[in-house]
């Protein structure tokens, strides 16, 4: 498995990108920055996109990725999520009204887009994968997601695969028993100094990660690699230190990802 991060930023400026992730060039986690990192002939084996939660950093590229796949080669794209998270997509920006509606296009019998809501805690298997969505906690209704690959049955094994959680803050240890990941790829938006602000505003500092990833361990008996995106622009240099501090303090593989960044398990 094959993990790529298209975009690993809270906010798109030259060279950062909104919070992506490319599996295998065929699933993507998350649509905050896909068709600028890709070219068409790499979007055009994209097959399905899965949300985390509705918030338009992490879902604006499905109208331009859906844009590309429509007029150019009628692909068709099968968009995963919550009920909730895709009523408001729905809703909010794929409702036709300032771009085509491509629920609808190029028809209603064969359209670019097809929204499939996924349940918590049930396992599906999506595009060769094992996916299982796990509520976190967050300002709104929200999920990570583990990706297995279909091929790994021994469930006594550190399976071959990644666990995400999106956006999310403190409590995610509630859920550590639902997952045993080979990777975790999770978001610190800000400096320890913020802590008690990104907790209201449902995101991580790297000490309250740090916490979090302590749950896991007493959980599990052991760390996985960790990977922190989402990372905020503004604090980037201070959210480096801090996560390179926490590594160290735990003696686990801790650090930031960025675009571009190619992860092979």
């Amino acid at each position: 498995m094959e993990i790529q991060i298209l975009g690993a930023h809270q906010l798109e400026v030259k060279e950062a990108r909104l919070t992506s992730l490319l599996i295998d060039n065929t699933l993507v986690i998350d649509a905050g920055g896909i068709t600028s990192a890709l070219s068409l002939p790499e979007q055009k084996k994209i097959k399905t996109v899965l949300l985390t939660h509705h918030h338009f950093d992490h879902t604006r590229d499905l109208v331009t990725l859906a844009a590309n796949a429509g007029y150019y080669w009628r692909g068709q794209l099968v968009v995963y999520g919550l009920r909730y998270t895709l009523d408001i997509v729905t809703d909010c920006l794929l409702d036709g009204k300032m771009y085509a509606n491509f629920l609808e296009y190029p028809s209603k019998e064969k359209p670019t887009l097809i929204l499939e809501a996924i349940e918590p805690y049930s396992k599906k298997a999506i595009t060769g994968y094992d996916v299982l969505a796990v509520p976190v906690k967050h300002s709104v209704p929200a999920v990570g997601y583990q990706i297995t690959s279909s091929d790994v049955r021994n469930s006594n094994e550190l399976s071959a695969g990644l666990f995400y959680t999106g956006d999310t803050t403190v409590g995610i240890s509630n859920h550590w028993q639902y997952v045993s990941p080979q990777l975790l790829i999770t978001g610190v938006v800000g400096p320890n100094k913020y802590g008690n602000w990104l907790k209201k505003a449902g995101h991580l500092s790297a000490e309250l990660l740090k916490e979090e990833l302590i749950q896991f361990r007493r959980l599990k008996g052991y760390l996985p690699r960790v990977i922190v995106i989402h990372i905020g622009n503004l604090f980037e240099q201070e959210i480096k230190e801090e996560v390179a501090q926490i590594a160290q303090e735990l003696e686990a593989d801790i650090s930031l990802g960025y675009e571009g960044m190619k992860v092979t398990l």
